[in-house]
């Protein structure tokens, strides 16, 4: 087991996290739109991904979005910043597959931690930029879910087998939560989750993490429902996926990717409804993927904020965003029409006194 990242970096993160749940009870706060969308706006050859570092790497690298901080950190800059100005309070880190067992497929395995590190560093820096005292913003370091699963077969021929162990992916997740701490994100974003077990060990592995710093840093909780049957891939319904994960006591849980936000309307409101204790995040995609469009995906920026600004007028959401496909125009759209509806209420009393300041 890695050490843990360092308390000072740790103490930090809480001091701006703990911002976090008295503002959400003022008003919904905006997410950033999508990473990869954006990086193919560039059209990055396989020379731009690997740089002058990795110029005689022996596999290919194109398509690594998370290596791009190490070898274009002034793109990735670029982003967090175009996300920042659209109205973004939080953006979220170029991490989504960061994690060692995600890299193993490039070769980068050891660079994950470095590669969290850096990223975390490139958003805090374009968080600070805009962070005014009015308007703070704040750098949500991203989970995503790795190529492996622990509880669904790769082969179809034996339903039984698993080519990923539960401490596996937990250790996977300490050194890329570590990392992420130590280049000066505020919350986790455990997101785009389609296999509970591992969104276990990913809350599993940042439990130990917070528990060795002596300090909790907030944590948002995100499935993706993946068809109208309303259930993550592996199985559960969005109750059975809040129940299995409630006992972390995220700051936020939500939904993201897989869906338009049309389609996604009754399982957030679903999320809205049994998740009364926590906040509750929504960050879908825009629309069904279209080939013949600018992002690859159906929806216009006013159609994608029309709809959130159905679900906020109907009492679902603290915090929205966008997902595959969006981009800043679509996060323009969301921050300008969500700005005055009223946040959806928490009821836990056990965070009163916290709401309340």
């Amino acid at each position: 087991m890695s050490p843990a990242a360092p308390v000072p970096a740790t103490a930090a993160a809480y001091t701006r996290g703990a911002a976090l749940p008295a503002l959400l009870a003022r008003r919904i706060l905006v997410l950033d739109g999508a990473m990869g969308t954006m990086l193919q706006r560039h059209r990055l050859s396989e020379a731009a991904f690997r740089g002058e570092r990795f110029r005689d790497h022996p596999r290919d690298l194109k398509g690594n979005n998370d290596l791009l901080v190490l070898t274009q950190p002034d793109v990735v800059l670029g982003i967090h910043e175009q996300y920042l100005d659209a109205g973004a309070d939080i953006i979220s880190t170029d991490t989504f597959g960061a994690t060692s067992i995600a890299q193993e497929d490039y070769g980068l395995a050891p660079l994950a931690r470095e590669m969290n590190r850096a990223a975390a560093q490139l958003a805090r820096q374009a968080a600070d930029r805009r962070s005014t005292p009015d308007k703070p913003r704040f750098v949500a370091g991203a989970l995503g879910p790795t190529p492996k699963t622990a509880s669904i077969s790769p082969d179809v021929n034996d339903p039984g087998a698993r080519n990923v162990s539960f401490d596996q992916l937990r250790d996977a997740y300490r050194e890329q939560a570590e990392g992420l701490l130590e280049g000066g994100c505020d919350l986790f974003l455990v997101e785009t989750i389609f296999d509970t077990l591992n969104a276990k060990a990913a809350i599993f592995a940042l439990d130990e993490l917070m528990e060795q710093c002596g300090e909790r840093v907030p944590v948002i909780i995100s499935g993706t429902v993946t068809d109208a049957s309303g259930r993550i891939l592996s199985g559960q319904t969005v109750q059975a996926f809040w129940h299995s994960v409630r006992h972390a006591r995220p700051l936020a849980v939500g939904l993201n990717c897989a869906l338009g936000a049309a389609v996604m309307r009754p399982y957030i409101e679903e999320l809205s409804k049994v998740a009364a204790d926590t906040f509750v995040s929504c960050y879908p995609n825009a629309g069904l993927p279209n080939p013949m469009s600018e992002t690859g995906f159906d929806e216009t920026p006013e159609v994608t904020g029309t709809l959130l600004e159905d679900f906020a007028k109907s009492g679902f959401l603290n915090i929205a965003g966008g997902c595959c496909g969006t981009t800043p125009e679509h996060i323009a759209q969301i921050a300008r029409r969500l700005k005055d509806y009223r946040p959806r209420s928490r009821q836990d009393p056990l965070f009163a006194p916290l709401l309340a300041a």
